[in-house]
């Protein structure tokens, strides 16, 4: 916690106002908003999944549509497709971001045109913090006229051009759960510079309530607004965000200037005009059962770290769904390591970490 987060929580407790909506709500937004710029208008709400999934509505898909969804990435990217009776097209990734790779996704949109299954959305995923290939995955969405739902869970403080993260799609996500890079405890939020599009998103969010004096509904809704407590922990930390993003990117500096000299261990660089929050420092170790040394040495001293993600089109709950893949992003999940990334660690933390790494790998 950065130290204000009480005094909002006080607040609302002192005004007697815990429910959903009130002036918390309200402010986060606010300053969501204007720490993003671009004109955009945002919701708070319960959970970036449940952000996820009303974009996805709002996008208009609906039963048996397709959507494209990036496959390396957490299942929390493609569950709501599910939720709304939809199928996902899962798509690898390139080497470059671990993001999304244009050239497959066009590949996935003209294959589902050739099926007359044009594609309804495409799911793009900024992953670990480091922006997609923004400019050339949204020149083929707009080419085909695909609405991009821009999955920016991960990525709250990176940019792209000096642009943030949250602006790039028609409409994008972010998320506030436990283990972001800042946190409401749980809670997200849906992004977009539409305020036609936000008053529809905050009205399905709240059991979509038709305007009348008794509850009338002519829409199915949902309850997934944030409540004024958890909002008043979001001004607190949205206050902190800037040094959060620089804590998080000294933890990946400090490991790649200790482990890269290793020439044995690779770490994803920032491309030219590309600046991640470093939300999680991710490893490339030279294989598996290096990988799984290195993860054991770790445990067997209480410092957790995990795998990379494991793709999508690779989930036992995906098995029979559609899949334009290279084989980066099974690479990826087979020698990749998330290192503890905190944005309290110490450095002596840090070194203990390292200093472990490095004797893992000489015993490897």
């Amino acid at each position: 916690m950065g130290g204000k987060e009480q005094q909002y929580i006080h607040e609302a407790f002192k005004s007697n106002w815990i429910a959903p909506l009130g002036p918390n709500v309200d402010l986060f937004e606010e300053a969501i908003a204007s720490y993003l710029g671009q004109n955009v208008s945002v919701a708070a709400l319960s959970s970036g999944t449940g952000a996820l999934h009303l974009a996805l509505q709002l996008a208009g898909v609906s039963i048996e549509d397709e959507v494209i969804c990036q496959s390396f990435t957490f299942s929390a990217s493609a569950n709501p497709i599910t939720y709304l009776g939809a199928r996902p097209v899962f798509v690898d990734s390139e080497p470059k971001t671990w993001n999304i790779c244009p050239e497959l996704l066009e590949d996935a949109i003209l294959d589902g045109i050739s099926r007359g299954k044009k594609p309804k959305a495409i799911v793009s995923v900024h992953l670990y913090g480091m922006p997609y290939q923004v400019d050339k995955v949204n020149a083929i969405a707009k080419k085909h006229d695909i609405p991009v739902v821009e999955d920016s869970a991960e990525a709250l403080g990176s940019s792209y051009h000096g642009i943030p993260c949250g602006t790039f799609g028609d409409i994008a996500i972010l998320s506030f759960n436990g283990n972001k890079i800042i946190t409401t405890s749980g809670g997200g939020a849906l992004v977009t510079k539409d305020a036609k599009v936000k008053e529809r998103a905050v009205f399905l969010a709240t059991q979509a309530r038709d305007q009348a004096p008794h509850y009338q509904h002519s829409a199915i809704g949902y309850n997934y607004r944030m409540s004024n407590v958890l909002a008043g922990i979001g001004r607190g930390q949205m206050e902190v965000l800037s040094q959060r993003v620089d804590t998080r990117r000294a933890n990946y500096q400090y490991y790649l200037e200790h482990l890269d000299k290793l020439k044995t261990i690779e770490f994803l660089k920032e491309p030219e005009g590309y600046r991640s929050n470093r939300w999680l420092t991710c490893i490339l170790t030279p294989g598996f059962e290096i990988r799984e040394s290195i993860r054991h040495a770790l445990l067997k001293e209480n410092i957790e770290s995990r795998p990379l993600w494991k793709p999508m089109h690779l989930q036992p709950v995906f098995n029979n769904s559609r899949n334009f893949t290279n084989g980066v992003s099974e690479d990826l999940f087979n020698r990749g390591l998330c290192l503890p990334s905190g944005s309290n660690l110490a450095k002596h933390d840090l070194d203990r970490t390292i200093d472990i790494i490095i004797k893992a790998l000489y015993h490897a």
